[in-house]
């Protein structure tokens, strides 16, 4: 998407690279008008008709510890988006590394831009949520977005997986402040972005203070879904939980 898990922007100074544990990974704009937001564990799809895929999700992260180990952790997940828009998006356990396998389902979260509804459900309860929600907004079509501590470059076409990629390398500096970084802070993002799919294939997110994280799409595949991929399974309960006034 464009991003994504794209992989969908910068402000300067502190809040301009939040957490990324606080942040999502949005593929909903090209990467040149909107930075990566990301959550670790999950990936949002934009609900983009008529560009149909599924593919896995992988997320991995590394980071270094005060005495000097390296704490490498994984998430997998499935992700898909057919002919109508609607999409499908995973979150599973955080693993270490050496993990083999998948770990086991949280819950499942699909959009119908149709209808705008939003649904959760989750396989340990056999419960499910249903929200509507309004539509994504979609992402300026400027570049305005960066100020003169953001640089954009571009790094060039490719190919992932058989599809056409196009890089983009975003880097931020952070000035050193009182009270906060004591050293001038540079935060790379690195994106490989299908034009096709709407989506980021690849996204790199380089912060010395939270170490590298690395979104990857593999399985792709192009073909339609199937029509359960974006239903709730039988035998789940519905709540509606769409405040009175959204209705």
């Amino acid at each position: 998407m464009q991003r994504t898990l794209l992989l969908t922007m910068m402000v300067l100074a502190a809040a301009v690279v939040p957490s990324f544990a606080q942040q999502q990974i949005s593929n909903d704009a090209n990467p040149l008008y909107r930075a990566p937001s990301i959550r670790t564990s999950t990936i949002n799809v934009p609900p983009i008709p008529g560009a149909p895929f599924s593919a896995t999700a992988r997320i991995e992260s590394q980071q270094t510890m005060p005495d000097g180990s390296v704490l490498a952790s994984r998430d997998v997940n499935l992700i898909g988006r057919d002919s109508r828009g609607r999409t499908h998006g995973e979150m599973r356990p955080r693993v270490p590394i050496t993990f083999q396998g998948m770990p086991p389902l949280s819950e499942v979260h699909i959009f119908d831009p149709e209808t705008s509804v939003r649904t959760i459900y989750y396989p340990s309860t056999h419960v499910a949520s249903s929200q509507t929600v309004p539509l994504p907004r979609t992402a300026p079509n400027s570049t305005d977005a960066h100020g003169p501590l953001v640089k954009i470059e571009d790094i060039g076409s490719s190919i992932i997986d058989n599809i056409d990629v196009h890089g983009t390398r975003r880097t931020v500096t952070i000035p050193a402040q009182p009270g906060g970084n004591t050293a001038t802070l540079t935060v790379v993002d690195e994106y490989r972005y299908s034009e096709d799919l709407h989506v980021n294939l690849l996204l790199r997110h380089n912060d010395p203070r939270i170490g590298m994280q690395t979104v990857k799409l593999t399985d792709i595949k192009r073909e339609e879904p199937a029509p359960e991929f974006f239903q709730i399974p039988d035998g789940y309960k519905i709540v509606d939980i769409t405040p009175p006034e959204a209705n």
